[in-house]
């Protein structure tokens, strides 16, 4: 074959090039440290840098987000932990305030140096860390508890990185730590009128004529006592004792609202006897009753994690149930029916035992429960304690405040304005349901107002004794059709309630009309329900209002009827000493109250604050407190030390990714100096032979 001096010289550049292009990429992977600059130049390898590029940037995105979320956790730990030690260091002086033998100064100590734990509360509520609040859930920038200690903050999560489709939530809201549930939590409410032995209290009346009165002992009722001792008696034989009748309202754990007239028990029965009948309307198995140390009665919910319980009665002894021809006899119950006229003879209070139980004709009431609210506008001049929830909203400068939570039936969460009335009423229906709203508005008219629960529900009534126009609740449907009695909304009652206190109620029976009336309303006035589902009304003319709320069931008072009132906004109710949900700075408020005023245990006979626990009742809410708190620091110290494991690994991560990273773009030098030297020996060798062909002619081979 004839070897061409073109195709010589082609071989000899083609040669050339491929090594000098092989040196070209090796010096070029030494220089840069990479094995390929482009794409082009392996795409194997390519396609693996740029998925282990991605690995590596969303490593880096994890590591920084666990780091950040580390951070406020760890500062969210321990910033409960000194919550918790604040805690601690309040119910050591609410001990050192239950003993006897302090004085009134040496009360009011204490209540200060509680008043700055609280402020030192409050401060550590409001702890931030880079500008960012710890409490507020994801609403970072806002303050978290305002100085009337309500909770400003929202309750959603702050959530860290921890790659796809996981994320880890990383901070305690303070929904969750001032204002949240506990569900391993039993609800317990206890009467606050402490009972003491009418027997030995007046032994000269009781138990024998020929005693004296200084005989008298203070003892306080217990479980063996008899009803005798609990009621009193005209004189010292027991055998003409009179009937003793109690009225007893409440609500079971399941929402459940009853009442009943208990007319079985004697004077001969003991008050364990009592004890079990009232346990019994709640349903033996659901509740536990029992008779503290100072004749209150107190009422464990066996079912947790439930807010509802709750008790209320009246106890009276008919001391005309002898007389012949008794037209007014207690047990007749037609004395507690709607009209409330029939029960002005009513007696209250042991304070005038004497003259009641020999002089007064009627009846003496004993008052288990007692609140210290005030009847509402228009009720006739009746005893107090015989109202359970026909009292008025507290009033607190522009506001009128509720102190019963509206609270689901099916998962113990407060009310929103969205709620059906259905879905918290303690009956299966609404229909035929009669709310009354009486009281005084804005401009000091009084009003009594009716919202009637229908098929088509509406309102009538009167304001400042004129007949308004009656009007239906619509709903906020295309069609604006007329709401049904189980599908009216709080935010409808809200509206009702609104137009009724602003004086702006409509003046028409259309949905246009509603509408207006409802838009001139919340000029004047707003009528919300707060965190807790309590109703709240804000007068927004007058800084002090003069205005007044009663809202409760026509049949409140009807005992013809076991069925309790369908829906309870203020009640004449027993003290909640024990609650699934927590109101921290409210609670520590209350517990505070109690030592300034002195008082030692719940006392519902006086009158400045009747509904106070007491110092006693406030250690054992101090106590639940601590729990709450506990356990809130506890499960911020498990998302800690998630977070910290979770950064640990992605360093680990990052370390292998990027070794990984490195076998596949990173040159190794060793092998690519060898490679050098080697093309370079190879380099020269061709030189070498093409200088030597090079010089090779025709005479060479002859």
């Amino acid at each position: 074959m004839r070897i061409t001096s073109g195709s010589y010289y082609n071989n000899i550049y083609g040669e050339n090039n491929k090594i000098n292009q092989q040196l070209f990429d090796v010096n070029k992977q030494i220089s840069s440290g990479l094995k390929i600059q482009y794409s082009h130049e392996n795409p194997g390898i390519f396609i693996d840098t740029l998925r282990l590029d991605d690995e590596i940037t969303t490593l880096a995105q994890i590591k920084n987000s666990t780091q950040n979320a580390y951070k406020l956790s760890t500062q969210t730990d321990t910033t409960i932990g000194e919550i918790v030690k604040t805690i601690e260091s309040m119910k050591v002086k609410m001990v050192n305030a239950a003993n006897d033998v302090n004085s009134e100064s040496s009360l009011q100590a204490i209540a200060k140096e509680l008043r700055g734990l609280q402020n030192h509360l409050v401060t550590l509520a409001n702890s931030s860390i880079g500008g960012q609040y710890l409490f507020s859930g994801t609403a970072t920038s806002v303050k978290p508890i305002a100085a009337d200690g309500s909770y400003q903050g929202n309750d959603q999560n702050l959530e860290a990185f921890l790659g796809a489709g996981f994320k880890q939530k990383y901070n305690i809201s303070g929904s969750q730590l001032f204002t949240g549930d506990e569900s391993k939590t039993n609800r317990t409410v206890s009467s606050n009128v402490s009972h003491m032995s009418l027997t030995d209290l007046y032994p000269d009346i009781m138990q024998s004529t020929t005693m004296s009165r200084t005989a008298a002992e203070e003892t306080y009722i217990s479980a063996n006592s008899t009803i005798r001792d609990l009621m009193g008696d005209t004189d010292d034989n027991p055998a003409t004792s009179y009937s003793p009748h109690f009225y007893i309202q409440g609500t079971k754990s399941d929402g459940t609202t009853f009442k009943n007239h208990i007319s079985s028990i004697t004077m001969d029965n003991k008050v364990e006897d009592l004890l079990t009948a009232i346990k019994n309307e709640y349903g033996s198995d659901q509740v536990e009753v029992t008779l503290n140390a100072h004749g209150q009665i107190e009422i464990v919910d066996k079912i947790s994690g439930s807010s509802k319980l709750d008790f209320h009665m009246v106890g009276a002894v008919d001391f005309d149930s002898l007389n012949a021809g008794d037209a007014a006899d207690i047990s007749d119950v037609a004395m507690y029916a709607a009209t409330p006229n029939e029960i002005d003879n009513l007696q209250s209070g042991t304070t005038n035992f004497e003259t009641a139980a020999v002089t007064t004709p009627g009846l003496f009431i004993k008052e288990f429960t007692k609140s210290g609210f005030t009847t509402p506008t228009g009720t006739p001049n009746t005893i107090e304690g015989i109202n359970y929830d026909r009292t008025n909203f507290i009033k607190d400068g522009s506001k009128l405040l509720s102190n019963v939570s509206q609270v689901l039936k099916t998962d113990n969460t407060a009310a929103s304005a969205s709620t059906k009335l259905l879905d918290v009423s303690g009956n299966g229906t609404l229909v035929g349901t009669t709310l009354n709203l009486q009281g005084k508005n804005i401009d000091g008219f009084d009003y009594d107002i009716q919202i009637n629960l229908a098929a088509a529900s509406s309102v009538s009534g009167t304001v400042n004794g004129v007949p308004i126009t009656a009007f239906n609740i619509y709903n906020a449907d295309a069609t604006r059709t007329v709401a049904g009695a189980d599908q009216v909304t709080y935010q409808q009652l809200l509206d009702v309630v609104n137009m009724t206190m602003s004086g702006s109620l409509p003046i028409g029976n259309t949905a246009a009309q509603y509408d207006s009336a409802t838009t001139a309303a919340n000029a004047l006035s707003a009528t919300t329900l707060d965190r807790a589902g309590r109703m709240v009304f804000e007068d927004k003319i007058y800084p002090s209002t003069q205005a007044s709320i009663a809202l409760y069931d026509a049949s409140s008072l009807d005992y013809s009827t076991t069925s309790g009132s369908a829906l309870s906004f203020n009640a004449n109710s027993a003290l909640t000493l024990r609650d699934p949900k927590t109101d921290l700075f409210a609670q520590i408020e209350e517990i505070i109250s109690s030592v300034e005023q002195g008082k030692k245990r719940a006392n519902g006979s006086e009158s400045t604050d009747p509904r106070n626990i007491g110092v006693q009742n406030a250690i054992r809410m101090m106590d639940d407190l601590s729990d709450h708190v506990s356990r809130l620091q506890t499960e911020a110290g498990s998302y800690s030390q998630t977070l910290q494991a979770s950064s640990n690994r992605t360093d680990l991560l990052l370390i292998s990714t990027k070794t990984l990273q490195s076998d596949v773009i990173d040159t190794d030098i060793a092998e690519s100096q060898l490679k050098l030297q080697q093309l370079t020996l190879n380099y020269q060798a061709l030189l070498s032979n093409i200088s030597k062909v090079s010089k090779l002619s025709l005479v060479n081979y002859l």
